[in-house]
């Protein structure tokens, strides 16, 4: 196993509690155990533990404020590259169900492999089933048929949960794919990109160098971050989005 892989697990407590523990043990088949972190609001830190007992101390990271994916991510990554600077993360919420495990993570294998040669912010994108408004849209460049590639794909546009008229066109296309809400990239390439667009949070964490494992320290910066979503905050305005299609089973569990 690579000692330079992690995976950043996004717990925020609306899902129900037995989804983390299969997130873990998921990303636990492929990745070093040591090297998984779970990123959860202070009070829900204790049903946390309870579920992952054998997770370190200092691989919960808690928030002490909702405010949504930007600072979550932000959090993570500082934490992260304060242990290791080299560090290529796979970011997953914890209410998604997989219905191959095997071919889930030779695709997570495989984005891996191409993110450590590049430096691109990743999606895992899902083949749409029917044009759900439920989910947010990507849209590739690649074309019409974009869907039958096993490659990644340049990312043209995001769009969040569309309108119904506007999610048939989008499922016609070929061009667009569900967002998966999975991320890979190198902690140094997403804090550029964080640091580039959302500075509005990123300047809150300055002195994370030395500073990110205080509790205190995190709880002053959460007090002034605005709530922004990563997709919206950076996804949307990057330059380096990219997208890998998957072809395993795949649901949200607010879905099902």
């Amino acid at each position: 196993m690579d000692t330079h892989r992690y995976c950043v697990i996004m717990a925020g407590g609306s899902s129900p509690a037995a989804y983390l523990r299969m997130t873990y043990d998921r990303f636990a088949g492929f990745l070093p155990r040591e090297n998984i972190l779970v990123v959860t609001l202070e009070k829900y830190a204790g049903t946390a533990r309870i579920l992952l007992p054998e997770l370190p101390e200092e691989n919960l990271l808690r928030e002490p404020l909702g405010r949504k994916t930007a600072p979550c991510m932000a959090l993570a990554t500082y934490s992260i590259l304060a242990r290791d600077p080299d560090a290529v993360l796979v970011v997953s919420p914890c209410d998604l169900v997989i219905r191959d495990e095997g071919l889930f993570a030779q695709t997570v294998e495989k984005m891996f492999e191409y993110v450590e040669q590049h430096d691109v912010l990743m999606t895992l994108g899902i083949v749409p089933k029917n044009p759900d408004v439920n989910f947010g849209y990507i849209q590739v460049k690649e074309g019409k048929n974009a869907w039958q590639l096993e490659q990644p794909l340049q990312v043209k546009t995001f769009t969040e949960k569309p309108p119904q008229e506007l999610a048939e066109v989008f499922f016609r296309t070929g061009e667009f794919f569900w967002n998966s809400g999975i991320f890979l990239w190198k902690a140094s390439v997403i804090r550029e990109e964080m640091e580039r667009y959302i500075p509005d949070v990123t300047e809150l964490f300055k002195g994370w160098e030395t500073r990110i494992g205080d509790p205190a320290f995190v709880e002053r910066a959460y007090a002034e971050c605005p709530k922004i979503s990563l997709d919206y905050g950076v996804m949307e305005r990057t330059e380096r989005a990219w997208l890998y299609p998957a072809k395993f089973g795949w649901a949200d569990v607010d879905r099902l």
